[in-house]
């Protein structure tokens, strides 16, 4: 088990390999397809993106919502490649990692190369479990999409393995 404080360094993503099982500590970023697609055509015109992803992970949830007392809900991923349209421009905007679940598309493989970056996956079916690793959760932007807004959450211990690696090279 490989423990990995968030934001990544280019370094530590160098060395994972796909496979490879990991605990992510630090800030996480959530976000679906609705907020990719809002990013995205913000670039393409050139606007100043209301979250800064550069060198921080993306994590695909739209979670529940919270119990009394407790920081978020159910907190499953999401399956990824709903993202893969949005994905590319966000990784060479300076995005590093992503985690969800399920394969990626090959333009997504090559920008993960491109960029150095990794895919993480995480377990579906888990909500509860996952909820259980994560500390905080603020809203950042788009909170209209309610549960689908981005939102920065603190994790500790969050479970996952290496899907995509930053050479390309993909369990899945």
């Amino acid at each position: 088990m490989i423990k990995l404080q968030l934001p990544l360094k280019k370094e530590e993503i160098a060395r994972l390999r796909a496979g490879d099982e990991v605990l992510l500590t630090g800030p996480v970023y959530t976000g679906r397809d609705a907020a990719h697609k809002r990013l995205t055509e913000a670039m393409a015109r050139g606007e100043e993106l209301p979250v800064d992803l550069r060198g921080q992970v993306i994590y695909y949830v739209g979670p529940a919502p919270a119990k009394p007392g407790q920081p978020i809900g159910p907190a499953g991923p999401t399956t990824s490649y709903r993202m893969d349209p949005y994905t590319p421009a966000l990784l060479d905007a300076g995005m590093v990692g992503m985690i969800g679940k399920g394969r990626r598309t090959e333009p997504v493989r090559e920008a993960i190369v491109r960029n150095g970056a990794v895919y993480f996956i995480t377990i579906g079916g888990a909500a509860a479990l996952i909820a259980d690793s994560i500390r905080s959760k603020e809203p950042v932007c788009y909170e209209d999409l309610g549960t689908e807004a981005v939102c920065r959450l603190e994790v500790e211990d969050f479970y996952a393995i290496v899907g995509i690696d930053s050479l390309g090279n993909s369990l899945l």
